[in-house]
């Protein structure tokens, strides 16, 4: 198969409603015994019948997460560049026909704002952007990068789509890990939800990580939007394409962020809401499906929900964000946020939660000259 397009044409069509019908939990049970699962066996534990024995998926997923991540958490923030888009996506707030307070940073606003974030302590930050290649262009992208290497040792992107050389050229420049959400894996959902704009184009963004891998990135983060479609479906799918990723690119580290709907500027109300115990189970189901992935719970999530699940699989969490351009140093409130914030805490609360629990706070543990620390 030439990309991952085709495989995932190949689970398209299957009957998800008539395979749940099939699964008993004797069979969940007996999934949870194997050391490696197939893909069928990771769908068996998204399915109803798995909800009974959700305590025992919790329990091996902390094992394995404790097995291969020990008791540590790493801490990174997001740093957003602009929040122009021409983009109408019917479920963000920078979509471009929300009228909207918009911001663009200048490099020396790049400066402050990296500046004002090294203070916490954090050396791993996510630059963010909308996609608007006209003022967030690769060049701009560079220059930005170019500046907060002089604060950060590891600089993530979660940008529009790319070819594989811009994203060579990012990575020649200091950037080393990409996110990018599929938003939906639900083809058709998916031209309903993106009527304008360069996003409308799926098959390319189902494909951007791949050129990511292919560019050199040293890590790559998938995931979708929960919340516009079935979750059991979207995580299923979001499950395959990191195992495909990883199966292809061995040296990339591959792991999952699982964002949930949060309130936004618009009217967009999300069909099919992800319930917290629903959410749990997809995170177990991935860790046991992927032990070695990475995990991400961002700030969209509550601190308490974020401290609950954190023994049962999270190897990464965000930490005194902001989702407005400039948020963490620009005085005037004139950029509208992205989402709502749910956990609230700055960086060294959220240290301090995490001792508390007996987990260590990663600040850092990656550095571009001689990889990975020990």
């Amino acid at each position: 198969m030439t990309d991952f397009y085709e495989y995932y044409k190949t689970w398209r069509d299957f009957s998800f409603v008539e395979y749940f019908r099939s699964v008993s939990e004797s069979r969940v049970a007996a999934i949870l015994q194997k050391e490696r699962l197939s893909e069928i066996d990771f769908l068996a534990l998204l399915s109803p019948a798995a909800e009974g024995l959700l305590e025992d998926m919790a329990q091996r997923s902390r094992d394995l997460t404790i097995r291969n991540f020990g008791r540590s958490v790493l801490l990174f923030t997001p740093m957003y560049l602009s929040n122009y888009c021409t983009n109408r996506c019917v479920y963000c707030g920078f979509n471009v026909d929300n009228s909207i307070m918009r911001h663009h940073l200048s490099f020396p606003e790049v400066e402050r704002e990296a500046e004002e974030i090294a203070k916490s302590g954090l050396k791993h930050i996510l630059l963010l952007t909308g996609e608007d290649k006209r003022r967030a262009s690769i060049e701009y992208l560079c220059h930005c990068v170019r500046i907060v290497e002089k604060y950060f040792t590891a600089i993530g992107i979660e940008i529009y789509p790319l070819e594989t050389e811009g994203y060579r050229t990012l990575v020649e420049n200091g950037v080393d890990s990409l996110t990018l959400f599929q938003e939906t894996y639900n083809e058709t959902l998916y031209k309903k939800l993106h009527p304008g704009g360069p996003k409308r184009n799926y098959r390319y963004r189902l494909a951007a990580p791949e050129r990511g891998c292919a560019a050199g990135m040293r890590a790559v983060n998938v995931g979708g939007l929960l919340g516009l479609d079935d979750w059991r479906r979207e995580s299923f799918f979001t499950g395959l394409h990191a195992d495909w990723l990883q199966s292809r690119w061995p040296e990339v580290t591959v792991g999952f962020s699982l964002p949930r709907m949060r309130p936004h500027a618009g009217t967009f109300q999300p069909d099919f809401p992800i319930s917290d115990r629903h959410l749990v189970q997809v995170m177990t189901a991935l860790r046991l499906f992927m032990p070695r992935a990475g995990i991400t719970i961002s700030t969209r999530e509550g601190a308490q929900f974020r401290d609950n699940i954190l023994p049962l699989g999270v190897t990464t969490m965000s930490a005194g964000a902001s989702t407005a351009v400039g948020g963490h140093s620009r005085e005037e409130a004139d950029s509208t946020s992205q989402f709502d914030i749910s956990d609230e805490r700055n960086v060294q609360e959220m240290a301090e939660a995490l001792k508390g629990f007996g987990y260590q706070p990663v600040y850092k543990d990656w550095h571009p000259i001689g990889g990975i620390l020990s």
